[in-house]
């Protein structure tokens, strides 16, 4: 029989031989849904009366398998303690296809028992899904539910939950997302530990940099909060789904950090505390289908390749929809860029020119035997400048940092940046915080210029063009699918000679500041040189052949 929104309750001492001596009393199970939206996901709740387990996060687990009544989907979901004191605890579960499911969920504590079985309803309403590697053109993105390819254009805003108004992190959202920023790394755990990286981001009233994942004895001290690593706090992850939803209505990705090096307080590597802690991240986390996960920041100062390998795949195994995970190194040879469970490269590399750095790494990878996305998630942040980085102004500014994301673009890669944090946060003018923190305002550029890059790059079929620099001259970066479509950037303007294939093309510059399309008299193979371009700043060429 199916139970659509109904709640079931069953005495604990009809539950299971012996259980009259055990409590809770009640243990009650609601499914407030009958139907939800694939990509979505339905959320069963487990409420105990007279809660007794010493501590709920350790003691109790809550457990189900979800079927889908024809084909062969089903999937083993883990469930989680949302409350302190054990009186309640969700499992989730996200389908992927419309149809009816059916499921049972069991909650253990010890020798007690108590099980449900329910049935929901799924149905087709276009979202896109998860976001998975191409399994065609698998240096590129695609969103699972659509089919949709997917440009990786990102941003970095570390300490985006801590922010005491949540009205705050939905307008920075909302911000980048009009932006056509679709993706930011988001610190699910960490703090700093020494200064701000010379930034004026001075926490107060408004603004705390204090994440703190489970509860702490001292939860505003930056370097020994002395955390309780056996349990959770439920207030940080439940705003934490709160900033998840949001951002899903955007389709808005959050790459999920699990760590930083920052932080002077972690759990003990490969532990019992650090798995639990994992476990419980894909427990309430993976049922939201905008994430990807992220093992930790600067991971390679405090944790080691084997390590990486062995919890990559633990966090692989407990998350039953296995999204797209990575780590960032301050050491690029320390990703584990041949295993499953990892899905695509998050570099940091600050050097100048980026273009042929990153065209190596696609030699690296493809030598491997294996072929994921590659990504430079921190090359620099617009206006900082750390000594180590060998630069200084205006190599960081916003006009440089945007001619850097067209030199990563067009080697076949994607890139991660960082607006300003010198607006500050608690500090004059206050209403910046940047890659710090996410927080802009209308002064900055940076972006709507990364903007320009997404435009371009997204009126043709960029996925299946690949790096063909040796088409070309004057230094000049082209991408071209021979034959078909020829995507050209000049860092300097001027013109530029292509070898075609033989056919016709249609020609239009893109002003890479602009955006601005203009139209050439029409291209013919199998050589070509283009007019001068309107002056001597960046600017894009692209030719389509017109003549199939």
């Amino acid at each position: 029989m199916r139970i659509f929104g109904r709640v079931l309750a069953i005495s604990a001492i009809l539950a299971a031989p012996g259980a009259c001596f055990a409590n809770p009393a009640w243990v009650t199970f609601n499914q407030p849904q009958s139907q939800v939206e694939a990509f979505d996901f339905i959320d069963v709740a487990i409420k105990v009366d007279q809660p007794d387990a010493k501590n709920p996060f350790t003691d109790v687990t809550v457990e189900g398998e979800f079927r889908k009544t024809t084909g062969n989907q089903h999937a083993a979901i883990t469930g989680f303690c949302d409350s302190t004191d054990g009186r309640l605890f969700r499992i989730r579960f996200m389908p992927s296809a419309a149809g009816d499911y059916r499921y049972s969920v069991s909650y253990r504590q010890g020798d007690f028992v108590q099980s449900h079985r329910g049935a929901f309803n799924a149905v087709d309403r276009k979202r896109r899904g998860i976001l998975r590697v191409d399994a065609k053109h698998p240096w590129h993105f695609i969103w699972e539910g659509t089919g949709e390819h997917y440009f990786f254009n990102g941003t970095t805003a570390y300490m985006l939950m801590g922010w005491k108004d949540e009205a705050v992190i939905r307008q920075s959202i909302d911000r980048l997302a009009r932006l056509r920023v679709n993706r930011a790394r988001v610190l699910l755990n960490g703090r700093p530990s020494m200064s701000l990286w010379g930034e004026p981001i001075v926490p107060g009233d408004e603004f705390s940099l204090s994440i703190n994942p489970w509860p702490a004895k001292r939860p505003d001290d930056l370097s020994y909060p002395g955390f309780d690593y056996t349990r959770f706090d439920i207030s940080h992850w439940q705003k934490f789904e709160r900033l998840l939803r949001h951002a899903r209505q955007r389709d808005f990705i959050v790459s999920v950090v699990l760590d930083w090096n920052d932080s002077r307080e972690h759990p003990q590597s490969a532990s019992e505390d650090e798995k639990r802690y994992y476990r419980y991240a894909a427990a309430r986390l993976a049922a939201f289908s905008n994430i990807t996960w992220d093992l930790g920041d600067d991971i390679s100062l405090f944790r080691s390749l084997v390590w990486a390998h062995e919890m990559g795949t633990f966090l692989q195994k407990c998350d039953p929809y296995h999204h797209l995970a990575t780590d960032h190194p301050t050491d690029n040879s320390q990703q584990d860029r041949t295993a499953e469970w990892f899905g695509f490269t998050s570099f940091q590399e600050w050097s100048r020119p980026q273009h042929g750095w990153m065209l190596k790494q696609r030699e690296i990878q493809e030598k491997t035997g294996r072929i994921i996305p590659q990504t430079n998630e921190e090359y620099g942040y617009e206006d900082h400048y750390p000594k180590w980085a060998r630069y200084g102004p205006p190599t960081a500014s916003a006009d440089n940092m945007r001619r850097i994301g067209w030199e990563i673009a067009m080697a076949g890669c994607y890139q991660t940046t960082g607006e300003t944090a010198r607006r500050g946060t608690g500090y004059w003018p206050d209403t910046g915080g940047g890659w710090v923190n996410g927080r802009g305002d209308d002064s900055m550029t940076m972006l709507a210029g990364y903007a320009r890059v997404v435009d371009f790059l997204t009126s043709f079929d960029w996925w299946k063009a690949d790096p063909h620099d040796e088409l070309v001259n004057h230094g000049a970066f082209c991408l071209a699918e021979p034959g078909e479509v020829y995507a050209v950037y000049l860092p300097r303007g001027g013109d530029v000679s292509i070898r075609l294939d033989a056919g016709h093309y249609e020609a239009h510059w893109f002003n890479a500041r602009t955006g601005e399309v203009t139209k050439l008299p029409p291209a013919e193979g199998p050589a070509w040189t283009s007019p001068p371009s309107p002056d001597q700043s960046d600017w894009a060429l692209l030719l389509r052949r017109v003549d199939r």
